[in-house]
């Protein structure tokens, strides 16, 4: 990885557990870096969390002496994280993301401690990091430090062995606990990482939910008759928004062929059809755009420098610039997006599923089983679908228009970037499951359409289907079925080998 320049493709891949590397060339920097705070200690002028206290605190100076106690003392005390431990691919990412902004040469830290940082992802020591206490500045305090706490041998960490205390979990890999030295503990500190790791994480999510989420509602369309008319590029042309134009690009090539589609130009009296069918482009397509944005800035983001204060070496002046670049208000924003399109794209869903239960407007038997009333068929699993949309419309309230001051009021304006992040994978869980019931509603309504086929992609989707869960004839247990379809559906079964427009 080059620092500043690392790819979402790249950090996709680290997510998915790749061992991140980095460029050699980076270590001159860093160690430059380093120097320059060693000269400025050297000098006594005072320095912002290098030989003077923090927050509130920061008029107080700091002997010598006792500087790698303060760097100490601010893991231990600022270790305060509450709550369920975050996922552990997470928490890699996260460690990712904090190595590659101090490899960047702003931040003072010596080359040996960022070494070790990069040795723990090599060799799978995770910290056990609390996933509440952030408010998203200065950075994301209290989970760095549960992080920087098993560099310095306290805490946990999860290890090939399970999970093990800090000092234990370094020794079965050969490493040892380092003494943090001036500005080392806050440069761990401060940042905006893990709030960017788990909007990160989300996003990733978010593109199998898109791009499954595309499928499935043209094989509802097909399952309702629905016509093609509405995704005529002429249509999209004029609106001009690309994200609607891409939409329903795909959504034509993943009708192309169906019989039942042509079925239905020939005597079906409807004129129009609802708009969970007809508007799919429009609504899609403006999720597209908004992930795509909200990518972006996450990419930029990913690869900032964003602790406090940043030191810059001989080559531009020497000196240590305090700012604010652990405010993580654009990844409040980007996570912020990113809930409002998850919300639409399971909320649309949900509407396709309900319109093909309804034998008014799908023209299907009702609640898709052929013998309504002995049995129930899909009635309750969209119950369930409208269950979970409600619960991402209550999770999708924007997280960046909060604030609360911190810090004896130093800290008077935070971001809530952690909550805007934390909140996102949840409500990806929630939609893919969302799109795993349509899957099985949209396949067992094109199921009474046969002898007509669907087009070769859909047909496909739906053999993928069938292999593992039977058409549902008479009434069963069905959540074995709704686990399946949700496993396919979060591995990317249901979208493998289709060309699709993709968020990232």
């Amino acid at each position: 990885m080059t620092p500043g320049s690392v790819t979402l493709a790249q950090w996709r891949e680290i997510y998915h557990g790749a061992m991140p590397v980095l460029d050699p060339a980076c270590r001159e920097g860093v160690r430059s870096s380093a120097a320059t705070v060693e000269r400025m200690v050297a000098a006594g002028d005072p320095i912002y969390g290098v030989n003077t206290g923090f927050g509130k605190l920061s008029s107080v100076r700091i002997a010598t002496e006792d500087l790698e106690c303060l760097q100490r003392n601010i893991v231990l005390s600022h270790a305060a994280g509450v709550g369920d431990s975050t996922a552990p691919q997470v928490t890699r990412l996260m460690m990712a993301l904090k190595l590659v902004s101090l490899a960047q040469g702003a931040s003072g830290i010596r080359l040996a401690t960022m070494d070790l940082l990069e040795a723990m992802l090599t060799r799978d020591i995770i910290p056990v990091v609390p996933a509440q206490g952030s408010v998203g500045a200065s950075g994301d305090l209290a989970p760095l430090a549960h992080m920087t706490a098993v560099m310095i041998g306290v805490g946990e960490a999860d290890t090939p062995d399970g999970r093990l205390p800090a000092v234990q979990a370094l020794k079965r890999v050969g490493l040892q606990p380092v003494t943090l030295g001036p500005k080392e503990g806050l440069a761990l500190l401060n940042g905006t990482q893990f709030s960017t790791a788990h909007a990160l994480a989300a996003l990733f999510d978010a593109d199998v939910l898109f791009r499954s989420a595309l499928v499935t509602g043209a094989l509802s369309t097909d399952a309702a008759k629905g016509s093609d008319a509405p995704f005529d590029p002429r249509i999209h042309a004029l609106r001009r928004h690309r994200g609607q134009m891409v939409t329903a690009q795909a959504l034509r090539q993943l009708l192309a062929g169906s019989v039942i589609r042509s079925s239905h130009l020939r005597g079906d009296e409807r004129v129009q059809d609802p708009y969970c069918l007809r508007c799919q482009p429009q609504v899609m397509g403006a999720c597209l755009d908004l992930l795509q944005f909200a990518a972006s800035t996450l990419e930029t983001e990913a690869n900032s420098v964003s602790d406090n204060p940043l030191i810059f070496g001989v080559e531009q002046e020497g000196v240590a610039l305090s700012g604010g670049n652990f405010h993580a208000e654009p990844v409040a924003f980007a996570a912020d997006m990113i809930a409002m399109a998850i919300c639409e794209i399971g909320s649309l869903a949900e509407r396709r599923i309900a319109m093909l239960m309804d034998p008014a407007l799908s023209g299907l038997p009702a609640f898709l089983t052929p013998q309504p009333g002995l049995n129930s068929g899909f009635m309750i699993a969209q119950v369930t679908a409208a269950a979970l949309v409600s619960e991402n419309k209550q999770r999708a309230s924007p997280a960046s228009v909060d604030s609360i001051p911190t810090s004896a009021n130093q800290e008077d304006h935070v971001s809530m970037a952690a909550h805007a992040s934390r909140r996102l994978r949840p409500m990806v869980d929630n939609a893919l499951n969302i799109i795993a019931i349509e899957w099985l509603c949209a396949a067992q309504g094109c199921d009474f359409h046969a002898p007509l086929t669907s087009s070769p992609m859909l047909e496909a989707v739906r053999t993928c289907l069938r292999a593992r869960i039977p058409r549902l004839t008479d009434d069963r247990y069905i959540y074995p079925d709704l686990q399946a379809a949700l496993g396919m559906v979060r591995s990317g079964q249901l979208i493998r080998g289709l060309d699709l427009p993709s968020v990232v």
